[in-house]
């Protein structure tokens, strides 16, 4: 009798959870990285005092709504690039990285536009005139970097979908070094350059989308897998039928990103009318909450490039295991992370606040209740972003965005106000409404891909 050994051969699910995690990990750092170049930011701004920190903050409030729209709105060219090359069509490769750069500048130059007249809009909206001045100051110079920052979008979308993001990875972890050298010569006149305070922080940010522009450039130019595509060929001539499919798959995207960056900001107003303490809890919460997440939204956009290139195949089974395999992933990291929130919450308020400072003691008490509630909520944060994330590898893109509002603002909105206000949950309750809208937007994404792809399926399964 013999017996044969085991077959070295590995599942589909281990291949498919090999080969997202490959993507995915670069992705992550990339985000964690475009975090660390806000941070530096923020400190050196913040070393020129309270009032011109203050001013930046009210600029950056104009210019970031408009730069995740951005990115989400460019977010179609991801899926799009995904399944031309999962279908083998170079050319169609080519003309989406073309019209992606179209969109790219059409979208900033009325931002531009805008951001030119910033200190009428502060103005109008009663804020200080001195801090309305010295903001404007800062985004005529930030809106250069615009167009930039979301032409290194399509590039690093273009790379990423060749499952090849490492080098967007590298390029934004060497400008966190140039951020900072710029900041440190250009605000405080440093390496023989003039002194420009709030001025020089900004050009010191256009200085660096300029370099994470040329570096990915070259990259893609020189790289010996992409040259075959004579990516900038033809680079003015139009292709409206492509322009506009960016334009159909990438503003759902955009509104759904500004749906939830709005519902946290409506979020923060909420909490502020329960006073200072539990505002800076707030911001603890917030912030611990958004560095986690940076890792569920990298899995995120490996799930729209492995739903992608299967979908361009049209191996739709292929494309439902690459979605259900990343939100396991997703969900299994948020797991980790809620664990370590649940357990060690008050360690972590202390990177942020003095544990020992008597004055700190009621917001270091609501800081650890909120950093609970977002234990339990990241689970379903992550899921509703992996969901997301895998319905874009298949271009669908304006029902997900019209679940994701109904689920931040029609259940998550209405839930935190009642809970806080009616119910007398103040934070907290603020916080848990936070957890409902992210539970029903999540329950709703992941079902809306297993539906989807089910009716893909159907065809293709035999005849009983």
């Amino acid at each position: 009798m013999s017996f044969s050994k085991a077959s070295p051969v590995r599942s589909p699910w281990r291949n498919e959870l090999s080969a997202t995690l490959k993507l995915a990990w670069p992705l992550v750092l990339t985000q964690i990285a475009t975090i660390a170049l806000n941070t530096v930011d923020v400190i050196m701004i913040g070393w020129l005092g309270p009032d011109e920190l203050a001013a930046a903050t009210l600029a950056t409030s104009l210019v970031f709504p408009m730069t995740f729209f951005g990115i989400g709105l460019l977010a179609a060219t991801a899926a799009m690039f995904s399944q031309e090359i999962g279908a083998i069509r170079l050319r169609g490769v080519r003309r989406t990285l073309r019209q992606g750069f179209w969109v790219a500048i059409s979208l900033c130059l009325p931002c531009m536009a805008l951001l030119w007249n910033a200190e009428d809009l502060m103005r109008a909206m009663g804020q200080d005139p001195w801090l309305a001045a010295k903001g404007a100051e800062y985004t005529r110079v930030a809106l250069w970097g615009l167009i930039p920052l979301m032409c290194f979008t399509v590039l690093r979308n273009f790379v990423t979908a060749h499952s090849r993001p490492r080098s967007a990875m590298v390029i934004l972890i060497l400008s966190i070094g140039v951020n900072a050298l710029a900041d440190y010569a250009l605000i405080f006149g440093n390496f023989g350059a003039p002194a420009l305070g709030l001025v020089g922080a900004a050009a010191a940010t256009v200085i660096v989308q300029c370099f994470m522009l040329f570096g990915q450039t070259l990259f893609v130019v020189t790289d010996r897998q992409f040259r075959r595509y004579n990516l900038f060929g033809r680079f003015w001539r139009p292709d409206w039928l492509r322009y506009i499919e960016i334009m159909k798959i990438g503003v759902p995207i955009g509104l759904t990103v500004l749906a939830e960056a709005g519902l946290f900001a409506a979020s923060s107003f909420m909490v502020g009318l329960f006073g200072p303490d539990q505002l800076a809890a707030h911001a603890v919460a917030l912030q611990c909450s958004a560095f986690v997440f940076m890792i569920p939204l990298g899995i995120s956009q490996a799930a729209t490039i492995r739903v992608g290139l299967a979908a361009g195949r049209q191996r739709m089974a292929d494309a439902l295991l690459a979605g259900r395999t990343s939100t396991t992933l997703g969900v299994g990291v948020a797991a980790f992370t809620a664990v370590i929130f649940w357990l060690a919450a008050e360690t972590l308020v202390g990177f942020f606040l003095r544990v020992g400072d008597p004055e700190n003691t009621a917001a270091i008490g609501f800081a650890v209740t909120f950093l609970k509630v977002a234990a339990v909520f990241q689970l379903v944060d992550a899921g509703q972003a992996v969901g997301a994330g895998s319905l874009r590898g298949i271009k669908d893109t304006t029902v997900p965005a019209a679940l994701a509002f109904f689920g931040y603002w029609i259940f998550g909105f209405s839930a935190g106000a009642y809970l806080a206000f009616v119910y007398g949950l103040e934070g907290a309750g603020v916080w848990m409404g936070l957890a409902v809208g992210l539970t029903v937007a999540c329950i709703a994404l992941i079902l809306r891909f297993e539906i989807l792809m089910r009716k893909a399926l159907r065809p293709l399964t035999p005849a009983s």
